[in-house]
C-alpha cells in the first residue's frame, strides 16, 4: 500500500469540522491527548509501516514548510 494524500471522503470539509468539533472545549493537555489517540488509533487501522513512515515524513515536511511560511509573513510585516 502506498501513502494516499488525495482527499477520500465525499465531503472532506465536513471530515475537518468533526475533527474540530471533537477538540472543542477540550484543554491543551487533553486536546494532545486526543490527537495522540486518534494518529495511533487510525496508524493501526492503516496496519502497514511503510505507509507510516511516509506519513511522518510528509507531516514533518508540511510542518516545516508551514513554520518557513510563517516566518515569512511576519518578515513581510
Amino acid at each position: 500500500m502506498t501513502l494516499s494524500t488525495q482527499s477520500n471522503f465525499v465531503d472532506p470539509d465536513a471530515a475537518y469540522r468533526m475533527v474540530v468539533e471533537a477538540h472543542r472545549g477540550l484543554s491543551d493537555e487533553n486536546s494532545a491527548l486526543l490527537n495522540t489517540a486518534l494518529v495511533l488509533i487510525l496508524a493501526n487501522h492503516i496496519g502497514d509501516s511503510k505507509v507510516l513512515v511516509d506519513a511522518i515524513a510528509l507531516a514533518k515536511r508540511q510542518l516545516t514548510s508551514d513554520r518557513q511560511n510563517n516566518q515569512k509573513g511576519k518578515d513581510n510585516t
